[in-house]
């Protein structure tokens, strides 16, 4: 639990360095930089882990590093926008989209009592919506897209699951959402995208050499947090942990105070507790068959 602690509160911070470089990168070109810097420092830890032989990748890889490609897209491109503590909170809406998708998509047995859990809990993401989207509009959907993407990042995982372990995972699909993005973007190249084009309008623009630290250091963390994960879930369950990735949103809260002056106004602070409380009573019903873990794939 104290491994799972630590890398929750140090993932906003890779949040926070991706809010500061989208004043001069495009979401992909960050998301295409955090998933190629994370893939390359995972790979001698791997390597380690596995003795020195590294397990081949397979196409549910690539299913898989699309989702999570296009989630941290948009998750980005809300933070261009969104104060970090209401982009994380209109994020973890993931856990509820799970539920719905896993008893549509995949069949599971879903009681009355996380039927309501999820109702409330989407009612509490309208709360904290209503006053992001008054102040920033369109995009204030971003970041729920990004959840929505993240859940069906998660729902297939468990339709292809228990073929690989954590860090095998953990590695291969980010090298494959490395891949996807460098693609998107260069579609954008061929599609001649302007320069001074904004994020979102066009798909790349030129970056500084400055830039180079932030975006090694968003792939860092994400690296760190995979590992401190991948070592938690050998000591602790799924069910056990997943709650305590909704310390993201405490440390998320914390530097955006700190670092951008950003402060919750208390319709926000209210839906997200209604977000926390609904996603805390899915997994204490469910978590136990929440395999592998979000908050780890998530890194």
């Amino acid at each position: 639990m104290l491994l799972m602690t630590i890398a929750m509160l140090l993932f906003p911070i890779s949040d926070a360095l991706a809010k500061f470089l989208t004043a001069e990168l495009t979401p992909v070109q960050i998301g295409a930089a955090r998933f190629l810097f994370q893939s390359l420092l995972l790979l001698p830890v791997l390597l380690v882990y596995k003795a020195g032989r590294l397990p081949p990748p397979g196409i549910r890889h690539l299913a898989l590093g699309t989702l999570i490609g296009l989630a941290v897209i948009f998750l980005f491109s809300g933070l261009q926008y969104l104060p970090l503590a209401n982009n994380t909170a209109l994020f973890f809406i993931e856990p509820l989209l799970l539920t719905l998708i896993s008893a549509v998509a995949l069949r599971e047995p879903v009681s009355g009592r996380q039927w309501l859990a999820v109702v409330v809990g989407l009612v509490g993401a309208l709360i904290v919506l209503r006053p992001n989207w008054a102040a920033y509009g369109p995009a204030a959907i971003f970041p729920v897209a990004a959840g929505a993407f993240f859940a069906g990042f998660l729902a297939l995982t468990r339709v292809v699951g228990g073929r690989d372990d954590a860090l095998t995972l953990a590695f291969w699909t980010g090298a494959a959402a490395a891949l996807v993005l460098l693609l998107i973007m260069g579609v954008g190249l061929m599609g001649q995208a302007p320069v001074s084009a904004r994020p979102m309008a066009g798909l790349m623009v030129l970056a500084s050499l400055g830039v180079w630290p932030l975006l090694l250091g968003v792939g860092a963390i994400a690296a760190a947090t995979n590992v401190l994960t991948a070592l938690a879930l050998q000591r602790a369950g799924a069910g056990v942990l997943a709650p305590f990735q909704y310390l993201e949103i405490l440390s998320a809260t914390l530097l955006g105070w700190l670092v951008f002056s950003e402060i919750p106004d208390l319709v926000t602070g209210l839906g997200a507790a209604i977000i926390v409380g609904s996603g805390l009573y899915v997994f204490t019903h469910q978590g136990r068959r929440l395999e592998p873990l979000g908050a780890a794939q998530r890194n």
